[in-house]
């Protein structure tokens, strides 16, 4: 979606969908030719490259590399899910929706009828949540 800034230049506003759509392109036959080579497997290695790249940015208190460094992170993640989908795996929309529904379910003091006051109490029902979890 664009829009028009104060300027009166065109911002291009980029949506996550966007970001989606353009790990698609990369993938495909007009797109880039290391980027097609990639496997769930052989990103790996970039996924743990980025995020050794967000820890350093938040130990230094970078927050201007560590928002590159974050969508960084948040393209290997689109990446791997891009091949995923390719290979029939899952979607990208069926990992957001697992998400979404796994922390709701831990998160009982704020989508349910569970009360926390205190950090230490959200942690205990947090824990006490992911058990029941793997017990069923």
């Amino acid at each position: 979606m664009d829009f028009t800034g104060r300027t009166g230049k065109i911002i291009m506003k980029k949506t996550f969908k966007d970001i989606c759509k353009l790990a698609e392109k990369l993938r495909s036959g007009t797109g880039c030719p290391w980027d097609r080579a990639q496997t769930i497997e052989t990103m790996l290695d970039c996924l743990k490259n980025e995020t050794s790249e967000v820890a350093e940015a938040v130990l230094k208190k970078d927050y201007r590399n560590l928002k590159e460094e974050l969508g960084d992170v948040l393209f290997q993640i689109v990446m791997i899910a891009q091949i995923a989908k390719e290979q029939k795996h899952f979607k990208i929309d069926d990992v957001i929706k697992d998400i979404d529904k796994k922390i709701r379910s831990r998160h009982t003091w704020v989508f349910g009828e569970d009360k926390a006051k205190t950090p230490e109490e959200a942690v205990a029902m947090w824990k006490r949540n992911k058990s029941g979890e793997k017990n069923r």
